[in-house]
């Protein structure tokens, strides 16, 4: 393309031409990486809508599509500058592999991250019922109504506890290790039954 280009620039032209043709690369390069960010921005809060997904869910999924996007947009452009694609991608190999120990060091946060995707995606609850946490179906767990759900704790309202106010912070994976007894919004929930005597 460049020896064509030169036979139609003028003689001060074909000087500049070994600048100007990489730097409109990487031009096209972070357009097609903005203009990608922004479709995908947009795809992903009509698919919130349509689906009601909360926000705290939306939050991770555009910070890893955007900087997903943001990182092979530099890989390109870093290529297009002159650094060798085989350097490229075993620097980028041996990020993930340090990013990949990191993650299996934070295994607890990682699997309470995972369990709040799954509470926002399948629902077995929602802000506002009542839940119980029961260890067996016959013991008594912990039991209040949900004001919150994040992605490393869901808070319920202890209807158990001395006096009011009494908010438990219960790990999201726990909630999937026990029985969960749920009492949708506007339904009657039963007497909590006293503590046993000790």
């Amino acid at each position: 393309m460049q020896r064509s280009l030169k036979l139609y620039l003028p003689e001060w032209a074909q000087d500049w031409l070994d600048i100007i043709v990489p730097g409109l690369q990487i031009l096209l390069i972070l357009l097609t990486a903005l203009l990608l960010q922004h479709l995908l921005r947009r795809l992903v809060s009509r698919a919130s809508q349509h689906y009601a997904l909360p926000h705290e869910l939306l939050v991770p999924i555009k910070a890893l599509l955007r900087w997903t996007i943001m990182v092979s947009a530099l890989l390109l452009v870093l290529e297009r500058l002159g650094m060798s694609a085989t350097v490229l991608w075993t620097a980028f190999t041996g990020f993930a592999t340090v990013a990949a120990v990191a993650f299996f060091a934070a295994w607890s946060v990682l699997s309470n991250l995972f369990c709040a995707f799954l509470i926002f995606t399948v629902g077995p609850f929602r802000v506002g019922d009542t839940i119980e946490l029961l260890d067996t179906a016959d013991k008594p767990g912990a039991r209040g109504r949900v004001v919150d759900i994040n992605l490393l704790y869901t808070t319920l309202e202890d209807s158990l506890g001395e006096g009011t106010g009494t908010l438990l912070q219960i790990p999201n994976a726990l909630i999937f290790q026990r029985v969960v007894r749920r009492w949708k919004v506007g339904t009657q929930v039963p007497a909590a039954p006293p503590p046993p005597a000790l």
